[in-house]
C-alpha cells in the first residue's frame, strides 16, 4: 500500500510540474512510475543524505527523455524539495528536460541522445568489478531506444566482460515517438534475441509491485548479466492517454492535468 501511494504521489508530480512547464514527455514518465518507485522506496541501496556515498547503487536513466519521473522520484526520496520540481524546463533550472551530471543530488548521468546511457552504464559496472566494488549499476531504457545500434553493441560488451553488476530494465510500452513500435521497427521475439547474448532476461509486468520487487531481487542473485522486459502502459493510470503514442512528448494542459490527476488519485 505504501508503494502504491507514493507511485501515485510521483506520477501527481509528474503531471503537475509537465504542466507548469508546458511541454516535456508525460506518456513514458508515467509508464515508469511503478518501476521507479520500486527501485527508489525499496529496491536500490541510497541515501539521499549522501549522495555521492561511494558504495551508493547507481541508476543511470538512458531514455534521457523521461526525466520528469526521476525528478519526481529524487524529490520524493528526500534528495531535493519537492517544490523544485515546479522548476522543470525553466531558464537556470536543475531540472532540464533531460538529466545533466551533477546538477542535482542523485543525478549520475547526462542524457539526451537516445543509446548512449546503457554505455555509461556498462562503464559504471565495469568500474566496479575492476576496484572491488559492490554497488549495483541499474540502467532505464525505453524500447524505442532499442532502435539504436549502439545499445546492442552494449549489449555484447555486457556479456563479454561478464556484468553480473549492471541490471538493464527496459520500458516495454509498444510506442514510440511517432507510432507503435511495431510500426516503426519490430522488435519481436524481443526476449529470445536478448537470450543470444548469452544474458539472463525476466520478463514482468511493470505496474505489478509483487511483479517489479520479484524482478529485481531475482536479477540481483544471478550469476548473469541481466536484462528486464517491463510490459507497461504508455500514459498509465491516466485513461486518455494509455497506450497513445500522442502522449510521447507533450503536457497536459490546465483541463487534462486535472483531470488525470482526479484518476490517478481514484485510481487503485
Amino acid at each position: 500500500m505504501e508503494l502504491k501511494q507514493k507511485s501515485k504521489d510521483i506520477k501527481i508530480s509528474i503531471l503537475k510540474m509537465l504542466n507548469n512547464a508546458g511541454n516535456g514527455h508525460t506518456g513514458g514518465s508515467l509508464s515508469t512510475a511503478d518501476i521507479f518507485t520500486a527501485l527508489y522506496f525499496q529496491i536500490m541501496n541510497i541515501d539521499p543524505k549522501n549522495p555521492n556515498d561511494p558504495s551508493r547503487d547507481r541508476l543511470i536513466l538512458s531514455n534521457g527523455h523521461v526525466a520528469p519521473v526521476m525528478y519526481a522520484s529524487l524529490a520524493h526520496s528526500g534528495y531535493f524539495p519537492v517544490d523544485e520540481l515546479m522548476t522543470l524546463r525553466k531558464l537556470n533550472s536543475r531540472l532540464q528536460g533531460h538529466p545533466h551530471m551533477n546538477s542535482a543530488p542523485g543525478i549520475e548521468n547526462t542524457a539526451g541522445p537516445l543509446g548512449q546511457g546503457i554505455s555509461v552504464a556498462v562503464g559504471h559496472a565495469l568500474a566496479a568489478k575492476l576496484d572491488n566494488k559492490d554497488y549495483i549499476t541499474y540502467c532505464s531504457l525505453g524500447d524505442g531506444e532499442l532502435n539504436e545500434g549502439q545499445v546492442w553493441e552494449a549489449f555484447f560488451s555486457i556479456n563479454k566482460f561478464k556484468l553480473n553488476n549492471l541490471i538493464c530494465f527496459i520500458d516495454r510500452n509498444k510506442v514510440q515517438l511517432s507510432g507503435d513500435s511495431i510500426d516503426i521497427m519490430p522488435l519481436e521475439p524481443l526476449a529470445d534475441k536478448l537470450a543470444s547474448f548469452n544474458l539472463n532476461v525476466i520478463e514482468a509486468s511493470g505496474h505489478d509491485f509483487d511483479e517489479i520487487i520479484t524482478a529485481f531481487e531475482s536479477a540481483k542473485n544471478s550469476n548473469k548479466p541481466t536484462i528486464i522486459i517491463f510490459n507497461t502502459i504508455m500514459g498509465k493510470g491516466v485513461s486518455f492517454m494509455e497506450g497513445s503514442y500522442k502522449w510521447h512528448g507533450i503536457a497536459p494542459d490546465d483541463e487534462q492535468t486535472k483531470k488525470a490527476i482526479e484518476e490517478i488519485q481514484n485510481g487503485e
